[in-house]
């Protein structure tokens, strides 16, 4: 990938995306598994899954206004070095107990430096770049993803929990000081006092609200086909390699289409209304694609919503960052964040629920519904329901 601007101010940024994805997936993918001693139930795993992200819903829009007062620098520096010590916490104390207080650290740090990040990455771009730049931001962030259980579960069956956490600990510490060296300091910009209610109207208004809606739905959708398509396919008689290959491709194809999404909105081949009404109208074809039987119905489906994400995802923040004032682009970006952490819980939460009063058919029904109603609402929307930005906004 061709990293916009000089090489040296971005790839820290990709880094770091990186990080919170692998370190997310990584954990998360082996702490059942691989870790008898310290997750003793169904009970435990579930909660030890919720502590990262549940720290990431309520903490990354703090961090994200605290990016706009401080500058966004030295918040991603703190984020990494804290996510480090996180790490290296459970490397030294190897025990149950203190697994919950590494899971949370992270969380917390990942929260920190995740939407600074964000913030970091449209304010060293112009508005003419910044579909290419978090197109590759968004690329390195899914191949964290994608690699976090391969490379974690080898790291953990090499040497258990202690030697992924480890591993961790020296990637966070490593970009930390890359990103020390390498990303200039974005100085915050003097801003209007703004007040609650402030805050409220510029979170509703529909210039806000549009990208962030589809980003929460590519991302719900995403987290349902990493974690409904493989029930899918087992229901269907496929083996865990091919419902296994299935979820890779679904992850390689969201990787692969963000870079092209991110250069066609720069070229003024693509507007965000037009390229997020495409994506979630491919997301939703996928969903339904979820619906026939057998391998056929598992790999469209996950290639559909791949690419359906995939050019959500920069076209979105894209959208945000050109709508954004400046003085406040960490604010906005921790709370598009939030929107995406909403969406990562509640599409699993829906389609179980409809799965269990009918069946899993019916549940990708009907986040597919969802998705569709959205595209539907993109091409119509008048007024601004989504920034209309084209290479030269």
């Amino acid at each position: 990938m061709t990293a916009p601007g000089p090489a040296r101010r971005m790839w820290p940024l990709y880094a770091a995306g990186f990080t919170t994805a692998f370190g997310a997936h990584g954990i998360a993918a082996n702490l059942g598994g691989f870790s008898d001693d310290a997750v003793t139930s169904l009970l435990v795993l579930g909660g030890l899954l919720a502590l990262y992200d549940g720290a990431e819903v309520v903490l990354k829009p703090v961090f994200g206004t605290l990016a706009d007062r401080i500058g966004a620098k030295p918040v991603l520096l703190g984020g990494l070095v804290a996510f480090s010590i996180a790490s290296a916490l459970y490397v030294v104390a190897d025990s149950p107990g203190w697994l919950w207080a590494a899971r949370l650290g992270q969380g917390a740090a990942a929260s920190a430096f995740s939407p600074s990040a964000s913030a970091l990455v449209a304010r060293l771009n112009p508005s003419a770049k910044r579909g290419r730049a978090f197109g590759s931001y968004g690329f390195y962030k899914s191949i964290g993803y994608t690699l976090g259980p391969l490379l974690g579960g080898l790291l953990v069956w090499a040497g258990g929990l202690r030697l992924l956490f480890t591993v961790l600990a020296v990637l966070g510490a490593a970009v930390a000081l890359w990103a020390a060296l390498a990303v200039p300091v974005v100085p915050p910009l003097p801003k209007q006092r703004q007040t609650l209610l402030d805050l409220a109207r510029r979170l509703a208004d529909p210039v806000f609200l549009g990208p962030t809606a589809a980003l929460a739905v590519a991302t719900a959708a995403l987290s349902v086909g990493v974690g409904f398509l493989p029930v899918s396919g087992a229901a269907a008689g496929l083996g865990t390699i091919a419902t296994g290959a299935a979820v890779s491709v679904l992850a390689a194809t969201a990787a692969v289409v963000q870079p092209y999404a991110g250069r066609a909105l720069d070229n003024g081949k693509v507007t965000t209304r037009t390229g997020l009404a495409a994506g979630l109208a491919l997301t939703a074809a996928g969903l339904a694609g979820a619906m026939l039987p057998g391998l056929t119905g598992v790999l469209l489906a996950a290639t559909l919503i791949g690419a359906g994400t995939g050019l959500i995802t920069p076209l979105g923040f894209a959208a945000l960052a050109t709508s954004t004032p400046e003085e406040r682009m960490g604010q906005t970006m921790g709370a598009a964040e939030l929107g995406r952490e909403l969406g990562d819980a509640g599409g699993p939460l829906l389609v179980a629920a409809v799965a269990t009063a009918a069946t899993l058919t019916y549940g990708f029904a009907a986040l597919a519904l969802l998705a569709a109603v959205g595209a539907g609402l993109a091409v119509v929307g008048r007024g601004g329901a989504m920034v209309d930005a084209g290479p030269t906004q």
